[in-house]
């Protein structure tokens, strides 16, 4: 028996069935999540048991692991090992977070529309995050199709948009937050970078935006006309047409391809309820504008 695909609808989120990601996956198998990945950008796993590496073993499937934005603080604390991120409300102690903790006022920027590790230079090509505990009220995640918003854009403005390059950094996206205090070691290992901001997918020939927070200045606009034009653009692909709203339950583990997707966690009483998850990320292939040969300008 293989697996089963329940799309959520057409094109976009589809839930997996029959397939249990801690054992090892047969080829079929493993072929037919790609390819459902590769159409609906956006798979939830329900009821899945794993452990640290199985969760990572699964995600190693899609590409190289990457290395958590924590673990470039030298002085932190790491709950998890380092190639999980930690996207929970919890410290090292596994005890709630105070309302002054720097972690809280770090992980407050997850409630803003992103795509994951956009602002390294080699962005992420695929996030898996998987529910440990999760709050009885709130804390949902929010996913938007970036392909569908830009197959409704005006052909005067794909025009436009075609070759644009914006700055991505996670101090922009932190900025909208208020956040600044960023250890010298945070700063230096993460350096604004380039990113298309329209790319093809190599799977199936799509154009889709690449927009998120983390994008400040696009290269040749003046700054405020730059931030003026991605506001616009993640306004317009973040209309609930766009959108995939997904409530957790204990045991899923969902993966959205970061491509092609934006999202954001809703708020819940993160000072009172516990919501425990754990994400492994895959690095991309390349940056953005190597992928599709555009050139990078100088900084």
């Amino acid at each position: 028996m293989g697996i089963s695909i329940f799309p959520i609808t057409e094109s976009f989120a589809a839930e997996i069935g029959d397939v249990d990601l801690a054992a090892p996956l047969a080829p079929a198998e493993l072929a037919a999540i790609k390819q459902a990945f590769w159409t609906y950008a956006v798979l939830i796993f329900p009821a899945q048991t794993l452990t640290e590496q199985q969760h990572l073993d699964f995600a190693a499937h899609f590409g190289p692991l990457e290395t958590s934005v924590a673990a470039l603080n030298g002085k932190a604390r790491l709950r998890l090992r380092a190639d999980l991120a930690d996207v929970s409300n919890l410290n090292s102690r596994n005890e709630i977070w105070g309302k002054d903790s720097r972690t809280r006022m770090i992980q407050l920027g997850n409630r803003l529309w992103h795509t994951d590790s956009s602002f390294k230079y080699l962005p992420a090509r695929a996030s898996l995050l998987y529910a440990r505990k999760i709050p009885p009220i709130g804390g949902h995640t929010e996913f938007a199709d970036l392909r569908a918003a830009y197959d409704a854009l005006p052909d005067e403005v794909k025009a436009r948009l075609e070759g644009l390059i914006a700055e991505h950094s996670l101090a922009n996206s932190r900025l909208r937050t208020g956040f600044t205090n960023f250890t010298d070691a945070e700063r230096a290992g993460l350096p604004p970078v380039p990113q298309l901001i329209v790319r093809t997918l190599p799977e199936t020939n799509r154009k889709t935006l690449y927009v998120a927070s983390h994008a400040g200045r696009i290269f040749g606009l003046p700054d405020a006309d730059g931030r003026a034009l991605i506001d616009q653009l993640i306004e317009h692909a973040t209309q609930r047409r766009f959108v995939y709203t997904h409530r957790w339950r204990v045991g899923d583990l969902v993966m959205w391809d970061d491509r092609c997707t934006m999202h954001r966690g809703t708020e819940f009483d993160d000072l009172r309820w516990t919501r425990d998850m754990q994400r492994a990320t895959v690095s991309d292939v390349a940056n953005s504008c190597e992928q599709e040969s555009v050139a990078i300008p100088a900084a």
